[in-house]
């Protein structure tokens, strides 16, 4: 069985290697920064020996974004096949982020440790699954209300909610993980107000780039 090998490319770029020998690959998707993209081309000369196709695709300004996007892309467009991310090779801003692509996506992903490939654990969830229609909506009304959430009560008056209404949603109970919990909004107390942001990830699933719940 073949791979479809997904690698972030950077300091760490010859660990490539290791996962090829690990395992047998049909196509690689380089993922590079503006930074990296010399390394990228190199690696894709350096692969050529291989025989492997070699797509580099190159990830704009808002890295986190840009590659969660990309691993989605990347997964619809090879849809059914055996796709696997390889997190070791590039630096720490981009392994964390590979990484958390991979788990929220399912999708199976390794990491190098010496002269070894190790795999990471599926998580297949969706935090789709996870949300109420009412968390979806505060996430979308922050999201798409630029001037909102200066404090608890902005929120409630945007979504028409009850003060504790929103903060069980955005606190969670025993029984029910707060979008808090789940790192999808950032709470900042400022003059005695509870600010509310959309996280990176809350950004990221609003926008699509987390995968959905199949129809």
């Amino acid at each position: 069985m073949k791979h479809i090998v997904v690698a972030p490319v950077g300091e760490q770029i010859e660990n490539i290697f290791v996962g090829l020998r690990e395992f047998p690959t049909e196509k690689i998707y380089l993922l590079s920064t503006p930074k990296h993209l010399e390394r990228a081309r190199q690696t894709e000369k350096d692969l050529e020996k291989f025989r492997i196709p070699v797509s580099i695709v190159e990830l704009g300004e808002n890295m986190y974004e840009e590659l969660f996007k990309t691993v989605n892309r990347i997964k619809n467009a090879d849809a059914g096949k055996n796709i696997i991310i390889n997190v070791s090779t590039g630096d720490r801003n981009m392994q964390c982020a590979a990484t958390s692509a991979a788990f929220v996506n399912g999708v199976k992903a390794f990491h190098v440790d010496g002269s070894e490939a190790m795999m990471l654990p599926i998580l297949k969830f969706s935090y789709y699954r996870l949300l109420t229609d009412k968390k979806m909506s505060i996430l979308k009304t922050i999201n798409e209300q630029q001037d909102c959430c200066a404090s608890l009560e902005q929120l409630s008056q945007r979504t028409k909610m009850s003060l504790p209404l929103i903060s069980y949603h955005l606190n969670g109970s025993k029984k029910s993980e707060g979008l808090d919990e789940m790192g999808l909004v950032d709470l900042e107390e400022i003059s005695g107000r509870i600010k509310v942001s959309l996280s990176s990830l809350g950004r990221l699933l609003v926008k699509g780039y987390v995968e959905s719940p199949p129809a």
